[in-house]
C-alpha cells in the first residue's frame, strides 16, 4: 500500500457560462495544484458537488483527474451511489482509469442504523483489491459512524485501510485512539486546525483548493521540524479558512470563488447554488489579494 500522507487536493467542479462543466478549467485546477506541492489529488467528494453530477459526468471527471494527474501524485477517487451496485459500477471505472484509491460515501437514500453501513461498505469494499476509505462526515452528510462503529468496520473488512473524517481535531483524536492508530486519517474542513491534525496523529488533510499552496507549506514545515513555520502558513490562511468553511454551501460559493481569483478563472454556478453577495465577495477579494496568486 502506498505511504499516502500530506495535503491532497480534492476538486472543484468547475462550470461554464452554460453549467456544463468546463475541461479546459478543470486541467487548469489540476495543473495548479501540482506546481503547488500537493501529495496527492482527490475527485468527486462533497466539494466536487458530486450529487449535482449525472452518471456520466461523474465519469468523465474520474477520467479528466487520472489523465491530467498523469500518476504524478497518488489519485483518490471518491465513490457516491445509492446502492452497492452503482457505488460497485463506479468503483470498477475508478481502476480501469488507474485511481490508487477510493474513498467510499454512505448511500445517501435513507437514514440507518450503524450496522446497515457497515454492511454496506464492507460489500462495496469487498469487490476491489485497491486501498478503501470510507468518508465520515455527518455534520454535512446527517448520516455517519461512531468511532467505536468505525473500528468494528475495519474489524470485519481489513481491506477498508484509511477513514477520510470531517469533524473537529478533539473528535478525530477519538477516532484514532479508538483505531489504535492502526489505519491511517484524513481530515478537512478546509484545513480548520491544520496544525493540530498533525499533532493528534492524522496522515494529511484533503482540501479544496483555494488555500492549498499555504497548506502544503506549512505540512512541509511540520515535516521538517519547523513548528513555527507551520503555525506561521497556517495563520495565514486561517481567515479565509474561517469565511469559507461556514458550511458546504458557503466553501462552494465564496471558497470556489477564491481560488478562482487566485487562479485567474471565471467562476459560474450551476443551479440549485448559493449565490454571493456584494459584501462576501468584497471578503473574498480581500483574502485572495493576501494570499496571492497561484500558476501552474
Amino acid at each position: 500500500m502506498t505511504d499516502f500522507h500530506g495535503i491532497h487536493a480534492i476538486l472543484y467542479a468547475l462550470f461554464d457560462v452554460h453549467e456544463r462543466l468546463d475541461r479546459d478549467a478543470m486541467r487548469r485546477q489540476v495543473d495548479i495544484c501540482l506546481a503547488a506541492g500537493v501529495h496527492g489529488m482527490a475527485a468527486l467528494g462533497l466539494a466536487t458537488e458530486v450529487n449535482k453530477l449525472s452518471e456520466g459526468e461523474r465519469r468523465w471527471i474520474m477520467d479528466w483527474a487520472a489523465e491530467d494527474t498523469a500518476g504524478r501524485v497518488p489519485l483518490a477517487l471518491t465513490i457516491c451511489g445509492a446502492s452497492v451496485a452503482e457505488q460497485t459500477a463506479q468503483v470498477r471505472h475508478a481502476e480501469s482509469v488507474g485511481a490508487d484509491w477510493v474513498i467510499l460515501q454512505p448511500p445517501m437514500v435513507g437514514t440507518y442504523g450503524a450496522a446497515e453501513y457497515i454492511r454496506f461498505f464492507g460489500r462495496v469494499a469487498e469487490t476491489t483489491s485497491l486501498p478503501v476509505a470510507i468518508q465520515n462526515a455527518p455534520a454535512f452528510m446527517g448520516r455517519g459512524l461512531s468511532s467505536a462503529d468505525i473500528a468494528d468496520l475495519i474489524r470485519q473488512h481489513p481491506n477498508i485501510r484509511l477513514v477520510k473524517g470531517e469533524g473537529p481535531v478533539a473528535d478525530i483524536a477519538g477516532l484514532i485512539a479508538a483505531t489504535e492508530g492502526r489505519l491511517p486519517v484524513f481530515n478537512g474542513r478546509a484545513g480548520m486546525e491544520l496544525v493540530d491534525n498533525f499533532r493528534i496523529g492524522c496522515k494529511g488533510l484533503i482540501l479544496a483548493p483555494d488555500c492549498i499552496d499555504h497548506a502544503v507549506r506549512a505540512y512541509e514545515a511540520w515535516r521538517s521540524g519547523d513548528e513555527a513555520g507551520a503555525e506561521a502558513a497556517y495563520r495565514r490562511m486561517l481567515p479565509a479558512v474561517v469565511f469559507t468553511m461556514q458550511g458546504l454551501e458557503n466553501l462552494i460559493c465564496y471558497g470556489k470563488r477564491l481560488f478562482g481569483l487566485r487562479a485567474g478563472l471565471e467562476i459560474h454556478d450551476r443551479a440549485p447554488a448559493l449565490r454571493p453577495n456584494e459584501a462576501g465577495l468584497a471578503m473574498t477579494r480581500r483574502f485572495a489579494a493576501d494570499l496571492g496568486m497561484m500558476t501552474a
